[in-house]
């Protein structure tokens, strides 16, 4: 019975250990003299990444090849285009991007829009601009 309530205190432990809540209202950029977008990241472990993300005017259409994104935004509102849907978002809004969706956003709030961003898996740098995946078809 100690050594079951040994191995339960001690995982209790753990997982207290690197639980944590982030406090998003007191994270900011580094610097407010980012030319367009900036990224801070928060966590990363094998399974997701996570970052906050301030973008003062917009991100160009892109997609990933490897990993699925929920987007929570924070503050600040904006014009998404999510495959070929678009639509507005603002503070408390939610989207789920899944892995191969083209997404972009344009921001319509004086302020920066402020999101977390969370990727699954860990993010490898996956960003594939749309611009340059097109194909020149040859009609030879």
């Amino acid at each position: 019975m100690q050594r079951l309530f040994l191995f339960l205190s001690t995982a209790l432990f753990c997982t207290l250990a690197v639980a944590q809540k982030l406090d998003t209202h007191h994270i900011n950029p580094d610097s407010t003299d980012y030319p367009n977008v900036f990224v801070k990241p928060i966590h990363q472990d094998t399974a997701q990444s996570t970052f906050i993300i301030w973008v003062k005017n917009s991100v160009r259409p892109h997609y990933h090849a490897h990993h699925t994104e929920y987007i929570q935004v924070l503050s600040g509102a904006g014009k998404m285009t999510l495959d070929s849907n678009t639509f507005k978002i603002r503070k408390g809004d939610a989207i789920l991007v899944p892995k191969g969706s083209v997404h972009s956003v344009i921001t319509t709030s004086r302020s920066p829009l402020k999101v977390i961003s969370v990727q699954a898996p860990k993010f490898d740098g996956d960003r594939i601009w749309v611009q340059q995946q097109q194909k020149t078809i040859s009609t030879k």
